[in-house]
This record gives C-alpha cells, structure tokens and sequence, in this order.
C-alpha cells in the first residue's frame, strides 16, 4: 500500500525546483539537488539518495569553483557523509567534480566500463598526436580551411573541468541491479548520447533517474564525433529508448535537465517522432545534394557557433550517417567534401 501510495503522489506533486546549495525532498530518501553550469543549459540535476552510513550521489556537476561552493554548503547541511558517487555517463557536467568528491570520502566511484575509460582518455588528452583526422573531419563536412583550423585548436577544455578521476571503479552493467540501503535499482543501459550511459529504475518506488538518456522538453545531444566519424549513434539511441517507452506512465523520471516528469512512454514517443522528422527533412534536402555544413541549416533554426556548433555537426553528422547506413541515401567524396544524395 505504501509503495502504491507514493506512486499516485509522483502524478499529483508539482516539485519545487531546488535553490542554489539547497535540496527538494523527492522523497525523505531522495533529495533533488541542482548544480550551476556556466553554458546554455545553467544547471545540472543531480540526486542524494539514502544508503546505508549515508548518502549516495548520483551525478556530480563541472569541476569549478562554484559548484565546489555549493557542495562544500550541501555536504555541511546532511545529516551524513556521502557513501559512493555513480556516474550516469562521462560528460563533465556529470563527471566533473566526482575525483574531488571520491577523494575528499575516500569512497568508491562507480560507472560503466566504457564511460569510465572514455572519460580517463579524454582527459589524458591527445598525448603527442596529430590532429589530422579532426581536420579531415571537418573539412569532409564542407568548411573551408579556415573554419577547420579554427575547430582543431588545441584545447584542454575536458581537464579544465574534470577534476582527476579515482584510479579504480566499481563496474555497472545494464541489465544487472544496484543496492543502495534498502533501495534496489535497476540499472537500463542506454547508448548514442554516450556510450554506455545507465540510468537507474526503482520499481517499487516508481522513480527513474534518466541522466540524460530520456530528457523532458529538449532531446540529448546524439552525435557521430571526429573520434569515431563512421559511428551510427542515432540507431543505438532511438534502439536502447525502446525499454523506458515501457515503463508504467506514473514512472516519475528524474532528468539531468529541467524538470522531474511522468510518463516515459509519451516523452520517449515523442523523441523519438522528433528524430524521425529530421531524418525526413534531411531525405528531402539530400535529393539535390548535401554537405553536412549545409545540413545544418535543415536540422536546426537557430544561429550557432561555439560549443553549439560543435554539438550540431555531430548531431548533423550522425543523423546523415543514419541514412546513408539504413540505405536511404548515398554518399561521395567530392572535392574532399563528402556529398549526400537521397536514392
């Protein structure tokens, strides 16, 4: 009765968005905490959960000085240290700050085996090599040499906001299950935003924190990158959405952006209609030819440059490589650009 009880609440209950160093009770074992971001999107979701001696995080926030700020306020008020972090994925607003924090503990960072040694690759950097297959990334996209030079700057922006990660880790698998105190969650694997993203599924509770996988309003950024260009992340996506469109409607999801949402079914409906749309625009542009730089106009409406533009020629990227995979359309190396042509 009790669990029941709490699910019908999950669809009645308006929760308060969290202020800055402070926390939304979800749950008296679940605290909503929001964490500053210095981007378009200003803030990261993240979740205290109770366990056993304490608390377990889920998801850290960038490595800077504010959101130090913000833990060292936060860490101050619970009634308990913090017991292990879990990463959803490797991204810096969710890795960024789990080091300092597993170290400050001396606790135990737990994250899936190909997100935890992305995330220690990346931040060991390019280690002496070349940047060519950047510059050939984008120039195949249709930029001129300028532009490319510009994009292959030599940065050091990962490391900027992660803080050292732990040396060991503790290995989540999709599919298995996570004991956190007298909680047990199911951990559902999801792939194209990053890859292999778990989010984690109370059953009896009715609560999923989403990471990113399943966001409400904008979608995740899916993006066939300069590290693996001839990736295909879009099928990967949209095939691992298929298990959280099943879950029961009064799911209360927990997303790292915006705001907790009912109805997974609907939103994951509604991504993946989304993509589905795309894939029909770029068809109808690839009839005359397309580059990806002149994709991008056909997938997004918006002015880009800096890190957006970064993000949107992945994502131009991949939904291309999409339908040149699934057959829909050809591609030639043309000039050293790659053009597009639907069948």
């Amino acid at each position: 009765m009790k669990n029941t009880n709490l699910k019908e609440q999950h669809l009645k209950q308006k929760y308060t968005v969290p202020q800055s160093s402070q926390w939304t009770e979800i749950t008296p074992d679940l605290l909503w905490v929001r964490l500053p971001l210095p981007m378009a999107f200003d803030h990261i979701n993240v979740y205290l959960l109770r366990d056993e001696q304490g608390w377990a995080l889920v998801d850290t926030g960038l490595f800077t000085e504010s959101t130090r700020n913000c833990w060292a306020t936060i860490l101050d008020k619970l009634d308990a240290p913090l017991t292990k972090i879990i990463a959803t994925h490797m991204h810096p607003d969710h890795i960024g700050c789990a080091g300092y924090l597993s170290e400050l503990f001396h606790i135990p960072l737990y994250m899936s085996q190909t997100e935890y040694f992305a995330s220690r690759a990346l931040y060991a950097g390019a280690q002496g090599a070349s940047v060519w297959g950047d510059k050939q990334y984008y120039s195949r996209a249709g930029f001129s040499e300028e532009q490319v030079a510009k994009f292959t700057q030599s940065s050091t922006g990962f490391k900027n906001i992660v803080s050292p990660l732990p040396l060991n880790f503790v290995r989540l698998k999709g599919g298995e299950k996570l004991s956190i105190g007298a909680k047990e969650w199911f951990l559902m694997e999801g792939n194209g935003h990053s890859p292999e993203h778990i989010s984690l599924y109370c059953k009896d509770d009715g609560i999923l924190i989403s990471g990113d996988h399943v966001l409400p309003e904008i979608t995740p950024n899916i993006g066939s990158y300069s590290t693996q260009p001839e990736s295909n992340p879009l099928l990967a996506y949209l095939t691992t959405l298929v298990p959280f469109s099943q879950l029961p409607d009064e799911t209360l999801v927990l997303p790292a952006h915006r705001h907790p949402f009912n109805n997974p079914r609907k939103r994951v409906h509604n991504i993946t209609s989304h993509h589905h749309q795309h894939l029909n625009d770029l068809l109808v542009a690839c009839r005359d030819g397309l580059t990806v730089k002149e994709a991008l106009s056909v997938l997004f409406k918006r002015e880009l440059d800096g890190a957006g533009l970064f993000f949107a020629i992945a994502e131009a990227y991949a939904h291309l490589n999409y339908l040149m995979y699934d057959q829909k359309i050809t591609r030639t190396l043309s000039q050293n650009t790659y053009i597009y042509q639907t069948l």
